[in-house]
């Protein structure tokens, strides 16, 4: 039997089929506390009946489960490590205490095998986030160690029935499976978190051949829900999107940078519309500090080397590679003609000054600039209009040979990450680093 688009539609409205939405909800323990523990699993990433695939995870699935706390609420993780190797969670995209942003060599040592660590920090801003590997994230992370980190409202603006977590992976599953398909309610309106946890693939989907608007990038929401003018929405790895639509008929989700739309995720409808009268949102947008450009401190990010990008000379650990010495060391690419973590920052800031990064990706490749600790405005982008001066972002994609401006309030001390998360490119030098106060 072939399985159509209709056929599947027509099924899932039978009953025929069911899915995971949300998926496992992780929940504390007496004390307050989450226990999430890092582990080998076997789990099926294609078909029930395909061979189960050898995965990191954790508590046992990937995604790992999903942790779900209120804006302002303290969040407590006893982390225990039973992998082969050390390791470490970073919390994506949470403007939180420096000393618990899980970064392995920078802000914490990494957590040896068999070893805990307890990860204490309050959750300021509501919104879609994500918890991750950061120790070797570029073979962690590929292994299947992610999670969603959910930060509800105050009020939260949907019930857990009409608020669904969409993590999207490398092998392109949506919650650990392929191709899930779930039944909403006619009539009624949803909430969809996208979280794209692929090590490197850039998704691009039309909210708007299903109806959908956005209402939020990078857990940041705006104050009205925006139907998109251009498509398709490209969502780079570690990039979330939030959307609300309206269930009255059938939709997938489907992903469009190959020849044919693919579909990752199915959704039909059924029963009677419940719902009176027109839907109205109220969005709960944080309260972040608007950069003070008048005053602001420029800081320039050449980003060079990689196939057919113009190597040229890369400092690595303090020495200046040579010939085949950037082969044996794995280093292809540089900021500013630097290789990885440099002795020193890429700049250090003053506690609430305002930063403008101009960043030129003198290469050949996409890549998605991520910013820990805090969140920015895109202020230009060559050769584009799109998100310019609209949303707040933690992560931005820059093409090849275009240059993006983006500017926020260094108000966070400590020692912060900036990197391609294109995991394999920070691997091989993409990496750097700032201070505050």
């Amino acid at each position: 039997m072939t399985i159509t688009r209709r056929s599947l539609l027509a099924g899932l409205t039978s009953g025929l089929l069911a899915t995971r939405f949300p998926g496992l909800a992780l929940a504390a323990d007496e004390d307050g506390v989450f226990d999430l523990v890092a582990g080998p699993s076997k789990q099926r990433l294609f078909t029930q009946d395909a061979p189960a695939s050898d995965l990191w995870t954790y508590n046992g699935a990937a995604p790992g489960p999903e942790i779900r706390v209120k804006k302002g609420e303290r969040v407590r993780v006893r982390f225990t490590n039973r992998l082969e190797e050390p390791t470490s969670i970073h919390w994506h995209g949470i403007r939180i205490d420096n000393a618990m942003d899980g970064v392995s060599g920078l802000t914490q040592d990494p957590v040896e095998p068999g070893g805990s660590f307890v990860y204490d920090f309050v959750a300021p801003d509501a919104g879609s986030y994500w918890y991750h590997a950061h120790n070797r994230s570029w073979n962690q992370v590929a292994r299947g160690l992610y999670g969603p980190l959910i930060v509800d409202e105050t009020e939260p603006l949907f019930d857990r029935a009409h608020d669904l977590t969409l993590v999207l992976g490398n092998w392109l599953t949506v919650n650990g499976e392929n191709r899930p398909a779930t039944v909403l309610v006619r009539g009624e309106t949803y909430r969809l978190r996208l979280i794209n946890a692929a090590n490197a693939r850039v998704l691009a989907i039309d909210p708007n051949r299903f109806g959908a608007q956005v209402i939020g990038f990078d857990g940041q929401l705006f104050a009205e829900p925006v139907t998109l003018e251009y498509a398709p929405l490209m969502l780079g790895p570690a990039q979330r999107v939030d959307l609300i639509v309206t269930a009255e008929t059938g939709f997938e989700i489907e992903e469009l940078s190959g020849d044919t739309p693919y579909p990752m995720a199915a959704f039909a409808v059924s029963g009677e519309n419940i719902r009176a009268g027109a839907f109205a949102l109220h969005p709960e947008v944080n309260a972040l500090p608007e950069p003070d450009l008048g005053s602001a401190r420029r800081v320039r990010l050449d980003m060079t080397g990689g196939a057919m990008g113009g190597m040229g000379d890369i400092v690595y650990q303090g020495r200046r590679l040579k010939g085949s010495e950037m082969m044996t060391a794995r280093q292809a690419w540089a900021f500013n003609g630097v290789a990885n973590l440099a002795g020193e920052p890429l700049f250090a800031a003053s506690a609430g000054e305002t930063i403008v990064l101009e960043t030129v990706n003198r290469t050949a490749w996409v890549h998605a600039m991520h910013v820990h600790g805090h969140h920015f405005r895109v202020l230009s982008r060559s050769g584009s209009t799109v998100d310019e001066g609209r949303p707040w972002r933690d992560t931005f994609l820059i093409g090849p040979d275009q240059t993006t401006e983006i500017a926020f309030v260094a108000d966070n001390p400590g020692k912060w990450l900036l990197h391609c998360h294109m995991l394999e490119h920070a691997a091989a030098g993409m990496n750097t680093w700032f201070t505050v106060g």
